[in-house]
């Protein structure tokens, strides 16, 4: 296991996005979100940490740590994406455990937390939420029909001062937290409950 739970190349100064899930199954759309990302935030890199399990969902249809991440590996092939499962090794379970982590391990790297604007809807309801938004800049990236929800949720209210213009974007991995960014761009209508689901349809 110690191949998928390295940690990826990184340095003081590097500007660094780190996308999380359990990506089961990992889908165009998150492709999509990581180089929109890598490129509107002009990151060095972009991080896919793949995580042991969501607290907030269900883990009964979830696949092998080691097939999505291998299925993450095959579908990203930009090599400044890297696919990570460091946390199973540290046995984090929350995303501010992680995050905390890696500000100490990995001293003087600028990272950015990149979630969707799904997530945004339900922010307030992770674990030391608050604390995650002071601890580092975040990237909110547009999702079909989640951004009036997610603009008018309590922790986007919550942080509206701190969010920087889109054409401000490429200021945020130099940004001090809390500081966010709501990027509108290139999306695709895949779901990763929606693909699960076709799986287990019998074929006609």
């Amino acid at each position: 296991m110690s191949d998928i739970t390295a940690l990826p190349p990184h340095a003081p100064g590097m500007r660094i996005g780190l996308f999380g899930g359990s990506f089961n199954p990992i889908h165009e759309g998150h492709r999509l979100v990581a180089e929109q990302c890598l490129k509107r935030l002009a990151l060095d890199a972009v991080w896919l940490i793949v995580t042991p399990g969501n607290p907030l969902k269900s883990h009964a249809e979830l696949a092998p740590l080691a097939e999505r991440v291998e299925a993450a590996r095959a579908l990203t092939a930009n090599p400044r994406i890297h696919v990570t499962a460091f946390e199973a090794e540290h046995d984090f379970r929350y995303t501010i455990d992680t995050l905390l982590w890696l500000s100490h391990a990995c001293e003087g790297t600028r990272f950015v937390w990149i979630m969707g604007a799904d997530n945004l809807v339900q922010f307030d309801q992770w674990e030391r939420w608050e604390e995650i938004a002071r601890l580092m800049p975040m990237a909110v990236y547009a999702r079909p029909g989640s951004t009036l929800r997610a603009t008018a949720s309590r922790a986007a209210i919550a942080l509206k001062k701190y969010r920087l213009p889109e054409a401000d974007a490429e200021l945020l991995a130099g940004r001090d937290a809390p500081a966010w960014v709501y990027l509108h761009g290139v999306t695709s209508k895949q779901s990763s409950s929606a693909i699960r689901a076709r799986r287990k349809a019998p074929a006609n």
